[in-house]
């Protein structure tokens, strides 16, 4: 495993933390004494499951008067009786 030690992986993180990304974990070692491995995280975020649209397609029913359901009730709640 690769020994790196802590000044030239503060100049060179983002690269190295790349590497280790695809793979190729390290060692941080502080006068020449090994301190941390880095290494990949076991799943990777990039490799979560897709949202998938329309998975309820055909299950559901919207009734036709949807945009005016409540309607009453709805201005009641915010103009009060009259």
């Amino acid at each position: 495993m690769r020994v790196v030690n802590i000044h030239e992986a503060k100049t060179h993180l983002s690269r190295l933390v790349e590497q280790a990304a695809e793979g190729e974990s390290f060692v941080i070692a502080k006068a020449g004494k090994p301190m941390v491995r880095v290494m990949p995280l076991e799943e990777p975020v990039e490799k979560a499951a897709p949202s998938r649209f329309g998975f309820l397609r055909g299950q559901l029913k919207v009734p036709d008067d949807f945009d005016t359901m409540g309607e009453g009730e709805i201005e009641k709640m915010f103009q009060g009786d009259k």
